[in-house]
């Protein structure tokens, strides 16, 4: 059965994974006092579409990141700010010749300018509130490039989006700094699931296939549409990346950032491959 609690010292207050301010479902501690099924959907969103797949359907390609409960629960002590281990906004750059020289491992989220990247990273900082992340309600506000670092263990960096009210030199910008970040060690690309691949997104990924970096889909705003219609966008991606891809990651990762499906598992995976904390297993059993 899943029990989160178990993996906490024993005596641990709750604010060992909570802080106040923080969304109702920030941590997996919280997220523990749902059902079963709940907890389930929230730590890996795939179980809930599981079902509607037809038995002869291969699994494997959607669970290959599946790791212990116990692994979740130590990687998001990550994503705890505090005097030793500090979270927060740290600078923005217009241009990639501004950007900061740093040493430690780097991620970069890039999407179309209504994918929800900052509220994504507002959901993955959310144990840390006082972090400083803008959220607007119009596409497109995103200008520069923001750097969050994360203690000594990593810096993420939330992209100009392509698409609506992009940056005149968005492509130049992205493509020089994914070429040139000497500590980049991941991309993430967001996708809108409740839509699926567009076009502005194919390009992105062939830009991203070119520089051959490695990469990864996330597929946001899942919450948007029904089990039928995601199941056909996620199969759809799916097919892409095992077809017309080398660099991608084969398993998109499903997101909602309203509803905190598949945040815990994210930030399991940000703290694998940056190295920033060591897993026990990492695959479905």
């Amino acid at each position: 059965m899943l029990c989160p609690r178990r993996f906490l010292k024993p005596g641990s207050p709750p604010g060992a994974l909570w802080r106040r301010g923080a969304h109702k479902l920030a941590s997996v501690h919280k997220a523990s006092t749902l059902s079963k099924r709940k907890l389930q959907s929230l730590l890996f969103p795939f179980s809930e579409l599981e079902p509607y797949l037809h038995s002869s359907v291969d699994r494997t390609a959607y669970q290959l990141f599946h790791p212990s409960l116990e692994d979740v629960v130590k990687a998001e002590k990550l994503f705890c700010s505090s005097a030793s281990h500090r979270i927060d906004y740290f600078t923005s750059a217009e241009r990639i010749d501004h950007a900061p020289t740093l040493r430690q491992p780097e991620v970069c989220f890039i999407g179309r300018s209504n994918v929800g990247k900052s509220s994504l990273i507002k959901a993955l900082f959310s144990l840390s509130p006082e972090v400083e992340v803008r959220v607007s309600k119009t596409p497109g506000h995103t200008k520069k490039m923001n750097f969050f670092k994360v203690g000594k263990a990593f810096t993420l960096v939330d992209m100009p989006g392509y698409g609506h009210r992009a940056p005149t030199d968005f492509v130049d910008m992205v493509e020089h700094y994914l070429e040139s970040r000497k500590n980049l060690v991941r991309t993430f690309l967001l996708v809108d699931g409740s839509v699926g691949l567009q076009e502005a997104d194919r390009v992105a990924l062939e830009m991203c296939e070119e520089i051959r970096r490695p990469y990864v889909i996330l597929l946001t705003k899942i919450d948007k549409c029904g089990p039928g219609a995601l199941l056909s966008n996620l199969m759809s991606v799916q097919d892409v990346v095992k077809s017309q891809t080398s660099s991608c990651f084969p398993q998109p990762l499903l997101l909602s950032s309203q509803q905190f499906l598949g945040i815990y598992l994210l930030r399991c995976f940000l703290a694998h491959i940056t190295g920033s904390v060591e897993l026990s297993n990492t695959s479905q059993s």
